[in-house]
């Protein structure tokens, strides 16, 4: 709400600028935003000078014209930079190309198709090579009028200076708690009370990373996965086979990216914690309790080398293809190693 108030209120009062950097963690609605303000600005015959009393709503009826073609991917003055294609492999580039970036300063050379705005979204910078990086610069630089760049970023820290300091910054934030529970409650309302919380709290307030985790079982996952770190420092053989055994079939993938994600959030959530001397809430029962059990039984510094074993484990056996079940089962071993001392 507040994301939308800035860029309403920037614009009807005259001071929209051509670029916006509309930064923050991911699956929090930074594209859903970049969007729903292109469509308003695309469907609005042009700012009002009379801001007193209206409301800050930057939605768009979904039978308006331009919703249609925004969803459809056929606007003529909206472009959207992602990564593509690779045209030999078929495969999705790892990153945004020069030429991806390149047609930028073709499509804002050209008169808008509707006299109006010309809207560009790059989703995200961090994807772009430094080729890519510097060809958007060039445009930032010289944007032509009636022309807006949203720029979707997940760490701004990250991006060219340069870059960053030609855009407006918009900061959106994680939803939280209460939020997370309402639309968690929307999209799956099978799910009891203290699920919806849950994965809620699991998410960290990214509703993309929620719902994915909902629907792919996560939570079951996780529940498992703590009840395993509860019998350390001696996992039960048993148990960790049937654990790693649901991982073993390619059907299941994203349900392994999930539990990889999981455990080492869990790993470094533990460190982190006790290194604040903090105690946040369970997201099952007990854990708070585990975590602290484990941190006072080796000090931090050992189950930090812990968490990054695990991870170069999980990144080594994607670039070889290791068997997911043995990945699994090393990541818990070495779990159990630190454990025992």
């Amino acid at each position: 709400q507040a994301a939308e108030q800035a860029l309403w209120s920037a614009y009807h009062g005259g001071r929209l600028g051509h670029a916006w950097l509309i930064a923050g963690p991911r699956g929090i609605g930074k594209a859903t935003l970049a969007f729903r303000f292109a469509r308003y600005l695309l469907a609005s015959p042009g700012p009002s000078t009379e801001e007193g009393g209206r409301s800050a709503d930057l939605g768009v009826d979904p039978d308006h014209p331009v919703f249609r073609r925004v969803a459809g991917g056929s606007h003529g003055d909206l472009m959207t930079v992602e990564r593509t294609a690779n045209e030999k492999t078929g495969r999705m580039r790892g990153e945004i190309t020069v030429l991806d970036a390149r047609r930028l300063p073709r499509f804002f050379a050209t008169t808008a198709a509707e006299g109006g705005w010309r809207v560009a979204v790059v989703d995200c910078v961090e994807e772009m090579n430094r080729h890519a990086a510097n060809a958007l610069l060039k445009t930032l630089e010289e944007p032509p009028r009636n022309t807006l760049i949203l720029l979707i970023s997940h760490s701004p820290d990250g991006i060219l200076p340069t870059l960053r300091s030609r855009c407006r910054m918009l900061p959106l934030r994680p939803l939280d708690e209460a939020d997370m529970c309402a639309l968690m409650a929307v999209r799956f309302p099978e799910f009891a009370e203290a699920d919806t919380l849950a994965l809620a709290r699991l998410s960290n307030g990214s509703p993309g990373r929620a719902f994915p985790l909902a629907a792919a079982g996560g939570l079951e996952v996780y529940r498992d996965m703590v009840t395993l770190l509860g019998s350390l420092p001696r996992i039960d053989g048993a148990a960790l086979h049937r654990f790693a055994d649901r991982f073993a079939r390619e059907a299941n993938a994203e349900l392994y990216r999930a539990m990889r994600e999981l455990l080492l959030a869990w790993i470094a959530r533990m460190v982190r914690e006790a290194a604040a001397e903090t105690s946040g809430e369970d997201i099952v029962p007990g854990e708070r309790a585990l975590m602290q059990r484990l941190s006072a039984r080796r000090g931090l510094d050992p189950w930090l080398e812990v968490w990054e074993n695990i991870g170069r484990l999980f990144v080594q056996a994607d670039s070889v293809k290791l068997d997911k079940k043995q990945v699994v089962m090393s990541a818990f071993t070495t779990l159990e190693k630190a454990a025992r001392g």
